[in-house]
């Protein structure tokens, strides 16, 4: 199995005991006490199961499955102990949230399928939280395109800036990168309650007047508002707030707890791939792009930023032609501002054409008409007609 258990108790014996029992059966690791249990979870894990003995020195089993539940949620916690009375029993459950309770003397068959039980348990757990993250995005896809066609100055841009935080998270080595993926998608939310000249301002780079910077600089808060209270989205709602923070506004990552820390880096990828968007959707290559954001060194984390040296994009060839919207197909990416025959922005240049846009536009069409020819970038690979 490549999932590993973690066994911790301060008799190294009965360790070394485990270890013979156990090892040709599972990949097993010991620590002897709560402390050494903490530092090899974090710098060998991560651990599908944690046991743990109750009484230890300087912190016992409940306190250690405690902060191994707080900091390692996924992690399946087992107790093992001689002490067996009941309120260890209720303190473990209610505090270390322990799977199984066993106690010694517990027989190798009998900690073997408690093992395999617990196993059992963890890929149930994870195959559910795969199904839940996988759902989450698919309803959040569909709603920033529904957004984008609402409003698609500001919800447009939501694929880019997906790309560019990714891209990040891949190079940072980030777990759980759904939630950054989740933040980018929904960084913009907050502009829903903003006026559209506003947004006309901001994305066309005009100076806004006092009370329209005060609004646009309120639309983070909005969106976190928005999304705080909504299960396992607690944290990407803490980023999107911090989107608009420089650099030297955020505390020292090394004196935060586990998940302050995956917000600050959140919300300093979102401000850099906000940013580096805006500076590229301006015809600007993404490497004068880099070059501009790195002499703003009080705005950007540097370690981050530099995770844009290695950025692409899309590597394949495209070729840009004018189409009408009969022959406009979904995957086409728009190479200017679609219009409506009176005006209306459709369709922002740079937004991929879904089935929702083309329907959007197909209906416009039908009606007061939309502005041909219609120019895009079409991939060499694919064949449109």
């Amino acid at each position: 199995m490549s999932e590993k258990i973690l066994f911790v108790d301060d008799d190294s014996n009965l360790l070394d005991s485990y270890k013979r029992q156990l090892r040709k059966r599972f990949q097993m690791a010991t620590a002897l006490g709560g402390e050494e249990g903490l530092e090899i979870i974090a710098h060998k894990g991560p651990f599908a199961v944690v046991v743990s003995d109750m009484k230890m020195p300087e912190m016992d089993g409940i306190q250690f499955l405690a902060q191994v539940r707080e900091r390692y949620p996924e992690a399946v916690r087992m107790m093992l102990t001689g002490n067996a009375d009941l309120q260890t029993a209720v303190d473990a459950v209610n505090e270390g949230h322990i799977f199984r309770f066993l106690t010694k003397p517990c027989s190798p068959k009998e900690l073997t399928a408690a093992l395999e039980s617990a196993l059992e348990q963890f890929h149930l757990l994870k195959t559910e939280q795969k199904l839940l993250e996988n759902t989450l995005r698919a309803c959040i896809r569909v709603l920033t395109e529904i957004l984008s066609l609402v409003n698609p100055t500001a919800f447009s841009r939501a694929s880019r800036i997906k790309n560019y935080i990714l891209h990040m998270a891949k190079e940072l080595r980030l777990p759980n990168v759904w939630r950054f993926e989740v933040a980018a998608l929904l960084s913009q939310i907050g502009c829903v309650t903003l006026p559209q000249v506003i947004l006309n301002k901001i994305y066309g780079r005009r100076e806004l007047n006092y009370t329209e910077q005060k609004m646009f600089n309120s639309h983070p808060r909005v969106g976190c508002k928005l999304l705080a209270n909504i299960p396992r989205l607690e944290l990407v709602a803490r980023m999107i707030a911090g989107q608009l923070d420089s650099f030297q506004e955020q505390p020292d990552i090394k004196t935060l707890t586990p998940d302050e820390q995956i917000v600050v880096i959140g919300a300093q990828m979102l401000k850099i791939a906000i940013d580096f968007d805006q500076l590229v959707v301006r015809t600007i290559s993404p490497g004068g792009a880099l070059t501009i954001l790195r002499k703003r060194k009080k705005d950007y984390n540097p370690r981050i930023l530099d995770t844009l040296n290695s950025f692409k994009g899309s590597e394949i060839e495209v070729e840009v032609k004018e189409c009408t919207v009969e022959e406009l197909e979904i995957g086409m990416i728009t190479d200017e501002h679609i219009k409506s025959n009176k005006g209306t922005m459709l369709v922002p240049m740079g937004h991929e054409v879904t089935y929702t846009v083309l329907e959007r536009l197909r209906n416009f069409a039908k009606g007061v008409g939309v502005r041909e020819p219609i120019r895009v970038r079409v991939a060499l690979e694919e064949s449109y007609v």
